[in-house]
């Protein structure tokens, strides 16, 4: 059976010989330090500019997370531009190192570009965004579990007169977020997941290299891997997006590999906002396709 996968592939070239060489076997991804030698060669494309228009209303607040241990936790609501009822909510997870509040300030603007894509015609949607701490939206040892926080705190509270829908969701994550993003998509399920976009996912195929600030061992990357649990996203339109310059863009690809069904890219691009910003409105409108609201 043919698949419906979708790869957007891009590329830029170096202006001298020498140059141009490297910038082939980096592309390929045969260079020692692809990442660097990349973002040195002038491979990463354009950064993303976040529109010049004026955001919708932006409701925040906190409260005392029993799921994250009693940690003080911040969150946003992002709404469109105008007068909307009962919008549908896109749940933004955050990377590592970040919060809720780093999705409002000019390295992303989410706000300005969720603006422009309801300007641009982009079915409407409100984005919901939470303080998740550095623990890789998964059960902790300790028992920090940013991932309930979303599903048994946040959502429940955005629903009790926040003037949106939380039956079916959005979510959309980069980094250790994007890697977060697609475990919480498993874990719903399509009768509560419209869509997930995964943005530079924080994901490795051996489970020796993971990130110890997330998972104190290869066990524990194990149990919740998405690596080789693309199944479970069965009925869920998804949408991966890497940089090529990217760490994790050969860990991403074979990710994206495991599926018979998604929408991915690997554009020029690093592991940072300059490309998660050209990003977003591609990804914006994705989810306005399968989650915003019609009425």
């Amino acid at each position: 059976m043919l698949s419906r996968r979708t790869v957007l592939l891009g590329g830029t070239a170096a202006g001298a010989v020498v140059a141009v060489g490297a910038g082939v076997g980096v592309e390929r991804g045969v260079l020692p330090g692809r990442p660097w030698a990349q973002a040195h060669l002038g491979l990463n494309g354009s950064p993303g500019v976040v529109p010049d228009i004026e955001p919708g209303p932006v409701a925040q607040g906190s409260f005392v997370s029993e799921a994250r241990l009693g940690a003080e936790t911040g969150w946003c609501l992002i709404s469109p531009p105008g007068e909307h009822d009962e919008l549908p909510v896109v749940v933004a997870l955050h990377g590592h190192g970040a919060d809720h509040a780093s999705l409002l300030k000019d390295q992303f603007g989410l706000d300005r570009y969720l603006a422009a894509a309801v300007a641009d015609g982009v079915p409407p949607f409100a984005i919901a965004a939470a303080d998740g701490g550095g623990n890789y939206w998964h059960p902790r040892p300790d028992g920090d579990d940013a991932s309930a926080m979303v599903v048994d705190e946040l959502l429940p509270m955005l629903a009790d007169g926040h003037g949106v829908r939380t039956d079916r969701i959005g979510l959309l994550g980069w980094s250790m977020g994007g890697y977060g993003a697609l475990r919480l998509a498993a874990l719903l399920g399509p009768d509560r997941v419209g869509a997930v976009v995964a943005v530079s996912p924080a994901v490795w195929r051996d489970p020796d290299d993971a990130s110890r600030k997330g998972f104190v061992d290869a066990a524990e990357y194990e149990e919740y891997s998405v690596m080789g649990r693309q199944e479970e996203l069965a009925g869920i339109p998804v949408r991966v997006d890497c940089g090529t310059g990217d760490p994790f863009y050969r860990e991403v690809q074979a990710y994206a590999d495991g599926f018979d069904d998604v929408t991915s890219s690997f554009d020029p691009g690093a592991h940072d906002p300059d490309y998660w910003r050209r990003m977003l409105p591609v990804e914006l409108a994705f989810l306005g396709e399968h989650v915003g609201s019609t009425t």
